[in-house]
Parts: C-alpha cells; sequence; structure tokens
C-alpha cells in the first residue's frame, strides 16, 4: 500500500475532524411551506427534491404513479443523507411523509440508514391520498404519527412524462412536531462512538421508550413500558451475542411498538384522569350551589314561620291593630336605620382590618426578606473559608446546587464494598466536624459507581454506601433531616465505562451543601 504524504495525511485528519465535530444550528421553528400535486390518474410523474437550510448538500427525486386499484405508487431516492445523529440527540432514523393540503398526515414508511458515511437509500411505499406534498424528517423513530421539525427534504414542481401541465393546490403549510421532548434536557443522547455498528432499530428502541417515559408511561402504562424495556434488552442482548441482524430487528421493532402503545396509553389516561378531576370539579361546585340553595329555602321557611306568627298575634289583637301597626312600622323603620349604621360601621372595620393586615404582612415581609438576606451574605462572605476547608478532604466545586464535594475511591476498603477505608473514620471525623458548624446548609449525599454488574446491584450498592456516610456523619449532631442519602448506581457517568481509570472516576460520592436560604 503507497504510503500518504504527511500533508496529504494532514489534510485528512482535518477532514475527519470537521465531520465528527461541526455543531450544525437548529432550523428554526417556523411554519414552512411546500407545494401540493394532483397526481393524473395513470400517469407517471417525476418529481425532484431539494435540501432545506438544514442540509442543503441532500439531494433526491421521485417517481409517482396513482392507479385506480393500489392507490397512489410511490418510489422515493435520495444522495446524500447525512448520519442521524448529527441532527443532535432526539434522532435516529428517516421518514417520508404525504401532507394534504387539509392537514391530513401520512407516515409513508422508514428511509433505513445504509453505511457511516452519508449514504444513499431508495423507498417504495403506496398512499390513498391523490393531492398532496412530499418531505423527508429526521425523527427518533419510524412509527411517529406527526413530522418533526427537523426537514430534511421537501418536493419541488412536479414534471409529467407527456410534458402537460399538472395541478398543483396551494401551499401546503406545516410546523412539525411541536412538543417540548427535543428541548428537554432529559432527551437522551443516542450518537454513540459505536453508532456505526449499532443497528437503527436498537437507537430507534431507545428513543421510543424515553418518549413514552417523557409522556409519563412509568405512571399510567407501566406494564406496557416494562415490556417495551424488556424487548429492548433482548434486542440489544441478541446483537451483541452475534445473532441474525433480522432476528435482532424484529426484536427492536417489537419493542418500538410496545413503547409507541405506552405512549399513546399514557396520554389517553392522562386526559381521563384530566376530564375526571374536572368533572370532580364541576359536582363539588354544583354541590355547593345546592347548599347554598338549601339555607336559602330554610330562611325563607324561618320568614314565613315569623310571619304566620305575626299574622295570628295581630288576629289575636285586633283591637289594638293600628296601635301594633304603627309600632311596628316604627321599629322596621329604627331597625333599618341601624341595619344601614351597622353595615356602615362593619365595612369601615373591615377595611381598617384590611389596611392593617396589609400593614402587617407588609413589615412580616420585608423583615423575613432581611433575614434571607442576612443569612445569604453570611453563606456567601464564609463560602471561601468553607471550601478551602473541605479541599482537604476531597475535590470541591460549586454549582448551581450549592457546593459540591467528591470524596473519592479511596475511602472504600474495596470497589463493591461498603467498609471504609483506614483512615476514612479520621477524614469523615473532620468532615462531620465541618458541616455541624454550618448548619445553614441541607446536605445531599450522592453515591456513584460504574456498570459492572446488575443495575439493582448497584443501585444498592451506591444505596448503602451514601446511607453509612449519612450515619458516620449523624454522629458529629448532624440530624437525619437535614441530609439526604441517594444512590443513583451508575445512572449518572462522568466518564465512559471503557478504561478502569474510567471506571474509577466513575467511583465516587457527592457531598452536597444547598444553601438553606
Amino acid at each position: 500500500m503507497r504510503k500518504l504524504k504527511p500533508s496529504a495525511l494532514l489534510l485528512l485528519l482535518l477532514f475527519f475532524s470537521l465531520i465528527f465535530n461541526v455543531e450544525v444550528p437548529a432550523q428554526a421553528d417556523i411554519g414552512r411551506r411546500t407545494t401540493a400535486i394532483t397526481y393524473p390518474l395513470n400517469e407517471r410523474v417525476d418529481i425532484q427534491f431539494r435540501g432545506t437550510t438544514r442540509f442543503p448538500r441532500m439531494s433526491g427525486r421521485a417517481i409517482v404513479r396513482r392507479t385506480a386499484r393500489n392507490g397512489t405508487e410511490i418510489t422515493v431516492l435520495v444522495s446524500k443523507m447525512p448520519r442521524p445523529f448529527e441532527l443532535g440527540r432526539g434522532y435516529a432514523t428517516y421518514v417520508l411523509w404525504a401532507i394534504s393540503p387539509e392537514g391530513q398526515v401520512d407516515n409513508l414508511g422508514e428511509i433505513k440508514r445504509r453505511g457511516f458515511f452519508e449514504f444513499d437509500s431508495k423507498i417504495d411505499v403506496t398512499t390513498r391520498l391523490q393531492t398532496f406534498a412530499l418531505i423527508i424528517t429526521a425523527e427518533p423513530h419510524f412509527l411517529v404519527k406527526r413530522p418533526s421539525q427537523e426537514i430534511m427534504l421537501e418536493n419541488l414542481n412536479p414534471v409529467a412524462r407527456s410534458g402537460r401541465q399538472l395541478t398543483t393546490a396551494a401551499s401546503v403549510q406545516y410546523f412539525g412536531n411541536t412538543s417540548d421532548y427535543f428541548r428537554d434536557a432529559r432527551t437522551p443522547e443516542i450518537a454513540e462512538i459505536d453508532y456505526s455498528r449499532t443497528p437503527s432499530t436498537v437507537l430507534q428502541a431507545k428513543q421510543a421508550i424515553a418518549l413514552a417515559r417523557f409522556a409519563g408511561a412509568e405512571r399510567d402504562a407501566p406494564e406496557q413500558l416494562n415490556e417495551a424495556e424488556t424487548l429492548l434488552n433482548n434486542a440489544e442482548e441478541a446483537w451483541r451475542a452475534g445473532r441474525k441482524e433480522d432476528e435482532v430487528d424484529i426484536t427492536a421493532r417489537r419493542a418500538i411498538s410496545t413503547a409507541v402503545n405506552a405512549e399513546q396509553l399514557a396520554y389517553e389516561r392522562a386526559e381521563a384522569r384530566r376530564q375526571r378531576n374536572e368533572q370532580i370539579r364541576a359536582d363539588a361546585e354544583m354541590q355547593r350551589v345546592e347548599d347554598r340553595l338549601a339555607r336559602a329555602q330554610d330562611e325563607i321557611a324561618d320568614l314565613k314561620r315569623q310571619l304566620a306568627d305575626e299574622t295570628r298575634s295581630r288576629e289575636l289583637s285586633q283591637r289594638d291593630v293600628e296601635n301594633y301597626l304603627k309600632q311596628i312600622r316604627d321599629l322596621r323603620a329604627e331597625n333599618g336605620k341601624l341595619r344601614e349604621d351597622l353595615g356602615r360601621v362593619q365595612l369601615e372595620a373591615t377595611n381598617a382590618k384590611a389596611r392593617l393586615d396589609a400593614i402587617d404582612l407588609q413589615q412580616r415581609e420585608a423583615e423575613q426578606q432581611r433575614q434571607r438576606e442576612a443569612r445569604l451574605n453570611a453563606l456567601q462572605a464564609n463560602e471561601g473559608a468553607l471550601m478551602q476547608a473541605l479541599r482537604r478532604h476531597g475535590t470541591v466545586s460549586k454549582s448551581e446546587r450549592g457546593i459540591i464535594l467528591t470524596l473519592p475511591e479511596s475511602f472504600w476498603s474495596s470497589a463493591r464494598s461498603t467498609d471504609f477505608a483506614p483512615g476514612a473514620d479520621n477524614r469523615l471525623t473532620a468532615i462531620g466536624q465541618i458541616l455541624s458548624e454550618n448548619p445553614d446548609y441541607r446536605i445531599e449525599i450522592e453515591s456513584h459507581t460504574d456498570n459492572q454488574g446488575t443495575p439493582s446491584e448497584l443501585e444498592s450498592l451506591t444505596e448503602r454506601r451514601s446511607r453509612a456516610i449519612a450515619e458516620r456523619l449523624s454522629v458529629f449532631g448532624i440530624p437525619n433531616n437535614r441530609m439526604e442519602p441517594r444512590g443513583l448506581g451508575a445512572s449518572i457517568p462522568v466518564a465512559p465505562n471503557n478504561t478502569n481509570a474510567n471506571r474509577a472516576r466513575n467511583r465516587r460520592v457527592h457531598v452536597i451543601m444547598v444553601p438553606v436560604i
């Protein structure tokens, strides 16, 4: 094999660096338009695609023929399609869509990945639509119901083989999937180092499960979600064991379908719960109205009884009726005046009390604000000395959560032990003394480890480690309600678990001091 010159080798390395490290700006969240085409019966029509500003280097073409028997047959050929993970987190494949002018959206099928770099592909599909626009989008999996905003290709005006002018509808406007999922911090990254070897359907299954979790399937569709996760694990194990590609693909696609069912069921049950809550609130309001009506009816009945008593008294004292009537009129007039006076006094008293309450509230809020600011200033003034004192016992950093003390693996007697190493007691004694002298901080103890073991074993190990540290710190007078130990297993690595050194970095304990203001 002929050796490359140093200059040529440098250019080749620069080329690969640009491919793997360039960051493409996200497509603007605005409405897009493309032309909807009315396809004539039994005539072949050629369609050209153009790449959007997302990846303008892409290109494609389609051959469309509408038949009376099979609907509209479509053959799409695309070129220079990038790897989906270049678009960012959340995307694992491509999907071809047909969109009618009335807004009907038809998922025509997945355009499967071919190779690691830019690839060409072909797909043959059919649709019942007669007038529609064609677009290609990047998606988390192939069973999505609405197109995402990552629009890669859209059709141009058609050309009929006969040369005659075809009918085009008004431009189709679409906004894509406006879900916050693709902008959510929980959206997992799938651009793995072995992306070229990982089956596309496995990556899609991961995203389908993530979408189901985002929809609330852990609460509203746990059985379906567990089934999808089991199928994904089976697919990954089969892939790692070198099973046939078709076997892995079938299992992964079952995982995708099950996760989509879990996502839909979660949305349906959440909506049903919302409607039930609305009905409960409406029933409660109706009950309150009925209670008020019953009280009003009781008052009316009481007034009627009073009126009957007055009538009986008047009948018994017919002789003195005029005098009683005059007295009654005078008393009523006086009562009316007293009611007016009483109402006025009550209104004035209510207004005065409201003003006093407002003044008292402002004073309390001002005092509370002054106290908070004083505590915050004191904490900030002491923060440097506190961090300096903690650095003698581990790595210290600061984040929006608070001051983070990272205890190294050397605190434990072995990589899977919950027993402290010799000398750890002295260090914990010093740390406990520092924490007890700073009571204005809440303490969160988070234990992490590498991925060597089952998730349940790793979670149990880190849970016991964090509790062991909390129990030791409680000896120094730190109340348990001030500490919150948590075991997070291997769920949040700081480095890939591919070397002994990286696994050692992942085996760590964070003691987080959160200010209580």
